[in-house]
């Protein structure tokens, strides 16, 4: 997994809860890599997990909150660090759209090593659009925040429906509607 997302999460950490709790999470998990996380670096996705655990753990609140929190603030980081990832586009429905075609084949162009969950993009109608979730890491919280803050960048009044299709790991798919 990109070292963005591990970067990232410290800097959430640190906000949302304080510096003190993201150098305890560092101090207490068995990270493999110390820690050090630089933004071009590649890690081991199981430590984002442990740090999730721990957050959890200290903070109390559920895991699949703080992923979903995460998802939400790693979009706004987003908009900000990639802003012509969102250049000439107008609408959440237009750029969860391009997901797949455009976002992730500019995201392989800066980090050509990055594992990337996969989306199936169908456009229902105008007024619907489905995107089923693949991914190894059984990120779906994470891809939900990320969709939400979308939803929430552009502004639109959109309804997002989860389905976890069949048993916990599998596919997800995530209905958007206007």
């Amino acid at each position: 997994m990109k070292g963005i997302v591990f970067t990232e999460f410290i800097e959430m950490v640190e906000q949302k809860f304080s510096p003190e709790t993201a150098d305890r999470i560092l101090d207490e998990c068995d990270l493999a890599s110390g820690g050090a996380y630089t933004a071009v670096g590649t890690y081991d996705h199981r430590e984002i997990v442990s740090m999730v655990l721990k957050l959890s753990e200290i903070s109390g609140l559920p895991v699949p909150a703080l992923i979903k929190a995460f998802g939400y603030h790693l979009f706004e980081r987003f908009v900000l660090l990639y802003p012509s990832f969102f250049a000439g586009i107008s609408s959440a429905m237009d750029f969860l759209s391009r997901i797949e075609d455009i976002i992730h084949a500019e995201v392989k162009k800066l980090y050509p090593d990055a594992e990337l969950p996969r989306f199936d993009v169908a456009r229902e109608n105008e007024d619907t659009l489905v995107l089923t979730y693949h991914s190894e890491r059984h990120l779906g919280d994470l891809a939900e925040g990320l969709i939400e803050s979308c939803i929430h960048h552009f502004g639109a009044p959109l309804t997002l429906l989860r389905e976890d299709l069949e048993q916990p790991g599998q596919p997800i798919r995530f209905t958007i509607r206007r």
